[in-house]
């Protein structure tokens, strides 16, 4: 069977991308003991795994809705492309990351994506599925403004969510110290260096340990928006059903995680 969404590739650009910003989640294919590794315990590896495909649904979902956008799947590994099927709405498309780094994965998709005939690029990960609606809109504006800029969605672990982009500028994904709590305070300096114009969207977080994954069921289970944050998130609501149903079947190891 064909895969569900055409794949992209920077050697054939499109001119019916022009004019839209590229929404690209950076995800790898959700197999169990090679997606969200760090949740277990206190998840199991194949529950982990199947969070990670609610966080991807809720994500795509998200992205699905905004203006002047196209959603993307940036992905890996290459020949994992049928792991994708049915998990966006219809329209999405793929693209296949390439490089070896973080840094360098990054930048080369942004520079693929821009190829492809999108007029900016925005690189967002996998781990919020509840970043709200409104800074994915705002991003979009922002970059649909003259003149060049970068956008960045802080986490509130010092890295970032979104990164946003008009043209494949390098120098903000290098001299970075990735997985760290430093990564937004040097990709603001990064763009301060290069002369570049920086526009911050709301305060978000990123789920990727027991900490974490307790303030998902907080915010998704009781309604609680996270201390930080200025704003609800996004319904994500297969993730609130996942949530749910090991609640109901007993099961709440946010509650216990360390």
């Amino acid at each position: 069977m064909p895969d569900q969404y055409p794949i992209l590739s920077p050697e054939h650009p499109s001119a019916s991308n022009a004019g839209k910003c590229a929404l690209a989640v950076m995800a790898k294919a959700p197999r169990p003991g090679k997606v969200k590794t760090r949740l277990a315990p206190p998840l199991t590896l194949e529950q982990s795994a199947a969070l990670n495909t609610c966080f991807l649904r809720d994500t795509f979902a998200n992205i699905g809705q905004v203006d002047g956008a196209q959603g993307i799947i940036c992905y890996t590994p290459v020949g994992d492309e049928a792991m994708f099927d049915g998990l966006a709405p219809e329209g999405f498309a793929l693209i296949s990351q390439r490089g070896d780094g973080f840094g360098e994965r990054l930048h080369l998709a942004a520079t693929d994506l821009l190829a492809c005939g999108f007029d900016s690029v925005c690189l967002i990960d996998s781990d919020s599925p509840t970043i709200p609606h409104a800074a994915l809109q705002q991003a979009v504006e922002a970059l649909a403004k003259p003149g060049d800029r970068v956008v960045l969605g802080g986490s509130d672990d010092g890295g970032y969510y979104l990164i946003g982009l008009k043209a494949a500028h390098a120098v903000v994904f290098e001299r970075i110290t990735w997985s760290t709590g430093s990564v937004f305070a040097e990709t603001v300096e990064r763009a301060a260096e290069a002369g570049l114009e920086l526009v911050e969207l709301p305060l978000w977080y990123d789920v990727d340990d027991g900490a974490t994954l307790r303030v998902l069921a907080a915010e998704l289970l009781e309604g609680k928006r996270p201390p930080f944050a200025a704003m609800d998130g996004f319904d994500a609501i297969r993730t609130r059903e996942f949530l749910q149903a090991l609640a109901e079947g007993g099961l709440q190891p946010w509650q216990t995680a360390g």
